[in-house]
């Protein structure tokens, strides 16, 4: 039951992270670059990055550091999707390495599926690099769900070796 409960959680988790996506591919090219440039200004302002620049100067800056910005936003949402996927894959009694393909797989065809979309909407375009930017996201949270399951498994390895010591 537990299990059950578990699975549907990480699925909404899952869905409302995939509509996340799906707006903000849905944004136009305009939407996007002001979001992201609202983004990158609040940041580089909170990092005191621009203290004491120059108007000009500090545009320069923050133009620079958008690119980087939204970049790190895909690495990041995708990171979750793995996250999400790997964990889901994970209460399933199966391989290793058929939760961690099923689970990159479905992260590789979603971040397809998005540049794809991003075709459609005005002064959009399909980025080859995304993807693998995409790609990287959905592995590092594929890695960081078997080193979180490993650490979980050592420490309970831990705990039974005592328990079993106790009654010795």
């Amino acid at each position: 039951m537990k299990v059950n409960i578990l699975r549907l959680v990480l699925i909404i988790l899952l869905l409302c992270t995939f509509y996340v996506i799906f707006g903000f591919s849905s944004q136009n090219s305009k939407q996007s670059g002001s979001l992201s440039e609202k983004i990158t200004t609040i940041i580089v302002e909170k990092l005191n990055i621009v203290e004491g620049k120059t108007k000009q100067e500090k545009e320069i800056i923050i133009n620079k550091l958008e690119r980087v910005i939204r970049k790190l936003a895909h690495f990041s949402i995708y990171t979750l999707v793995g996250l999400l996927l790997m964990g889901f894959t994970s209460t399933y009694k199966l391989e290793n390495i058929k939760k961690v393909m099923i689970s990159l797989i479905i992260g590789i065809v979603y971040a397809i599926s998005d540049e794809i979309h991003q075709s459609f909407v005005p002064g959009r375009s399909p980025q080859f690099t995304d993807v693998m930017i995409d790609t990287m996201g959905v592995t590092l949270g594929i890695l960081l769900i078997m080193l979180a399951i490993e650490i979980y498994h050592k420490q309970n390895d831990i705990k039974h070796e005592n328990y079993t010591k106790k009654l010795e």
